[in-house]
């Protein structure tokens, strides 16, 4: 019982990041991310080093490895990608003086 409780709970990273993937990226720590990204490719690597092979977590940690990727690429289009123009502000009609 307890393996299958780790095997479920382990799956708890992935479905983070995902659900994370549709909140502002201004909140994207991108120090984690990359941290998270070497976390998920070093056990994906043991996941398929081990015997016998560990597929379901390697699954999980490739998940993982995609979403942060995802993420990674929201932060970087967010902080240096092209500058959005500034929202003008519309001056109302009736405080515009006609010639």
């Amino acid at each position: 019982m307890a393996s299958l409780l780790a095997r479920v709970a382990n799956w708890g990273l992935p479905l983070a990041a995902l659900a994370d993937l549709k909140k502002d990226p201004e909140i994207i720590s991108p120090k984690m991310t990359v941290a998270l990204c070497f976390y998920s490719m070093l056990f994906m690597r043991f996941a398929l080093q081990v015997k016998p092979k560990n597929r379901l977590l390697f699954a999980c940690h490739f998940a993982n490895e995609c979403a942060q990727l995802i993420q990674l690429a929201r932060f970087l289009k967010h902080k240096y990608g092209t500058p959005q123009p500034m929202k003008q502000y519309q001056v109302p009609s009736d405080l515009v003086q006609s010639k």
